[in-house]
């Protein structure tokens, strides 16, 4: 038997270290080539560990939430055989490894970001399993038949067994073909494994994406004053103009109230600079901002993430719509770049058809203020002494106590209001 070093190759320019978020083998465990080990998360992205070789794991690195530094050890695995490791192209194959090398690898394909720790990779088939009642038997065959339709690895076929999910039932996230990371989003956000009985109790150690949005919520609301205010606006001219707009659309992307609400806020920006910018609490310096880079919160699988809208001031609601889309997909996917991820100046934040009736949102730090409009809902109001139904939608404001009064805050919002309840001024100089 000979030993093979996976040493933690260089996944991404400037990246010294990175957080073990998820381990897919324990030792003792049996894995094959291609087989997933782990996932690193930078705070760049987070990163897929492969196999080059099958075997058997007789070592791993640490625990999940540990951190190590590129070029240290993440596994051992004994291989059968001896030789210096050429014939898989990896690092070398020694009876000892005294000193990890650091191999050369392609750098892995991002999936979307894993918050909850995955079932080890399955080992070999185990031995059959008594046989279950005539009812339940059937409905297995069904959904052996389907989930045989899927495309899928042998390995993540092999895991899904063991964990009782139909694939049949998972979602790709790219492509056609359902990976690892499928089985782990579809387990995590309302997915359930196959049998009977109550789920058992776990306990889930806080990590990865889930603990980064955790440590930067912690600290904008420990370091930041925060004030909110509300008011509700009639969105019914704006809502009927977007009608109009999508039905002569052609081949552009068919219009939300978002980009919209983008463009009002853009304008409305110009009287009010203070707004959009940053505040160094450090250095007791804000640097108010002549571009408009807005982070636009998106829900993922991982956890919230801000991809941002960069010169949102400069482009039209066709392009915001298209950008909006693109970069809400990425976030999804895992394929966000951290350009993309960096650098706002004032954050937007609505959850659509859930957003309520206000929200308290917090401030994407070191950002001064962010913006929550609500759902939009038809009412009864009074409207020149009659009662009329109209679309109205609450929208809400999160500022920095210390950079922004709240007068300020109040004055921006009722000018918003105005373009958005006569919006034609969205688009008029």
């Amino acid at each position: 038997m000979a030993t093979y070093t996976f040493n933690l190759p260089d996944i991404g320019e400037g990246i010294a270290e990175a957080e073990i978020v998820a381990w897919h083998v324990k030792i003792g465990d049996r894995i094959e080539e291609d087989g997933r080990i782990a996932d690193m998360m930078t705070d760049k992205a987070t990163v897929e560990m492969e196999s080059p070789v099958s075997g058997t794991v007789i070592k791993v690195a640490g625990a999940e939430g540990d951190v190590i530094a590129i070029g240290s050890m993440l596994v051992e695995i004994e291989i059968e055989g001896e030789g210096d490791g050429s014939d898989v192209g990896g690092a070398p194959v020694t009876e000892t490894a005294p000193e990890p090398e650091v191999i050369e690898a392609e750098t892995p394909k991002l999936p979307p970001v894993e918050e909850v720790a995955s079932a080890p990779v399955a080992a070999p088939a185990p031995a059959p399993a008594p046989a279950a009642p005539k009812a339940a038997a059937a409905l297995t065959v069904v959904d052996a038949e389907a989930s045989a339709k899927v495309l899928a690895s042998p390995v993540v076929r092999q895991r899904a067994r063991d964990l009782g999910i139909d694939l049949a039932k998972v979602r790709p996230s790219e492509g056609t073909r359902i990976r690892h990371a499928d089985l782990d989003a579809y387990l995590n956000y309302g997915g359930t494994r196959a049998g009977p009985g109550r789920a058992a109790d776990e306990e889930i150690r806080v990590i990865g994406m889930r603990k980064r949005i955790a440590q930067n919520m912690a600290e904008s609301k420990r370091n930041i004053p925060h004030f909110t205010y509300v008011e509700e606006i009639d969105v019914t001219k704006m809502e009927d103009m977007r009608g109009e707009m999508n039905a002569s659309r052609g081949d552009r992307p068919k219009l939300t109230a978002l980009p919209i609400l983008i463009a009002a806020i853009c304008k409305t920006l110009r009287e009010y600079p203070m707004l959009n910018a940053r505040y160094d609490d450090e250095a007791n310096v804000v640097t108010r901002f002549g571009a408009v880079h807005l982070g636009i919160a998106t829900q993922t699988d991982a956890g919230l993430m801000v991809p941002v809208l960069r010169g949102a001031e400069s482009l039209s609601v066709w392009d915001m719509a298209s950008e909006i889309a693109r970069l809400a997909d990425a976030a999804r996917s895992g394929k966000a770049k951290s350009e993309e991820l960096s650098g706002s100046t004032l954050t937007l934040t609505s959850l659509g058809p859930l957003g309520g009736i206000a929200t308290t949102p917090v401030i994407n730090r070191p950002e001064v203020a962010i913006i929550g409009p609500n759902k939009i809902v038809e009412r009864p109001m009074v409207v020149d002494g009659a009662v009329v139904i109209r679309k109205m939608m609450n929208l809400s404001i999160s500022c920095d106590h210390r950079v922004v009064d709240g007068y300020d805050a109040a004055s921006f919002v009722q000018a918003l209001k105005r373009r958005i309840e006569t919006p034609i001024y969205i688009f008029a100089d």
